[in-house]
């Protein structure tokens, strides 16, 4: 009879050598059960009105040239790993693949890959790559560790300091294509909310969108849509009035993230004139507007204060909240 200290010593290491832990700091290791998101499903729904490199598509993934037709695409992940020496040596989350790839029904076809679970659609600023918009999607995602699918709606941004001009025009040109995406996701019968997060230049392609979405298909179309977060919104405060005034009651759905010390707003300003942008505007004057505002001014404390939704934790779960508000 094996003794009763042998036995539990090895019922010990038969369980280490199971877990795969041997060698490893185990309590850093996440159980199965308290994984969500994109822990427990590695992948990234994409639409993109971006070129893809190759065939199939090879890193960089998609280009910064327009493509005629949207696309849709599955990026699947590679998680950080969960030995403190793989997080440390290995970094962050990154793409392994691109597969899936689709162009005549790319609409439909996000919408079924979503079907039946909540969405969080990000949508990108001014200079990204697709690389760099994937990485603030999975960081926006695993920040709020939000539990449904994420998504991300890329357009052929040229990642360049010196293209703002041309980013905005390919960010408008890409309108089309993103009201075709939320219209697909909104008739398909699952019952999931579809939750937006636009970023910078990102949030006038967005506004823009769900002005046409409501005066193309009425409340019915907007009824899928829960919250709307504007991170640091690149929009002429003017402009954007008048976008919320053609939203009627579903302008109540926004929430605006705004930072009166964003200096890329300000160096956009000048672009235009002086006109003050929405995302550094005064909250009274938002407010006045009838969306819900988060001034995050003292919470930036770095150079540019252009992207603290990311940065951020208090910041996030101004996020969180607003989705969480959204389910009811």
């Amino acid at each position: 009879m094996i003794p009763t200290v042998s036995r539990l010593a090895a019922v010990c290491l038969a369980s280490l050598a199971l877990s795969g832990c041997l060698g490893e700091d185990s309590a850093l290791v996440s159980p199965a059960s308290s994984r969500v998101g994109l822990e427990r499903d590695p992948k990234l729904l994409v639409a993109t009105t971006r070129l893809p490199v190759g065939d199939p598509p090879a890193k960089p993934w998609f280009s910064s040239e327009r493509s005629p037709d949207l696309i849709f695409a599955e990026a699947r992940l590679t998680p950080p790993s969960d030995s403190l020496l793989g997080r440390v040596t290995a970094g962050g989350w990154s793409i392994a693949k691109v597969e899936n790839m689709e162009r005549g029904n790319a609409a439909q076809a996000f919408a079924q890959a979503a079907f039946g679970r909540n969405l969080l659609l990000y949508i990108h600023g001014y200079r990204e790559s697709f690389e760099t918009a994937a990485t603030s999607t999975i960081d926006l995602s695993e920040g709020i560790r939000f539990p449904g699918v994420t998504g991300l709606f890329t357009w052929p941004s040229a990642a360049s300091t010196f293209s703002y001009v041309a980013d905005r025009e390919s960010a408008m040109w890409s309108r089309d294509a993103l009201e075709d995406l939320l219209t697909a996701i909104a008739r398909t019968p699952s019952g999931g909310r579809i939750h937006i997060v636009a970023h910078s230049m990102g949030t006038l392609l967005t506004l823009e969108t769900l002005r046409m979405l409501r005066a193309s298909g009425g409340e019915s179309a907007m009824e899928r849509i829960g919250a709307v977060v504007l991170a640091a919104p690149d929009i002429d405060i003017d402009l954007f009035a008048r976008g919320l005034e053609r939203l009627g009651p579903d302008a109540k759905k926004i929430t605006v993230i705004s930072s009166t010390n964003d200096r890329a707003l300000a160096v956009s300003s000048r672009l235009a004139g002086g006109i003050v942008r929405a995302g550094a505007a005064d909250r009274e004057r938002l407010e006045s507007l009838g969306v819900r505002v988060a001034d995050a001014s003292e919470f930036g404390g770095g150079i540019i204060n252009h992207d603290l939704f990311l940065t951020n934790k208090e910041v996030q779960q101004v996020i969180k909240r607003a989705i969480e508000r959204a389910q009811g």
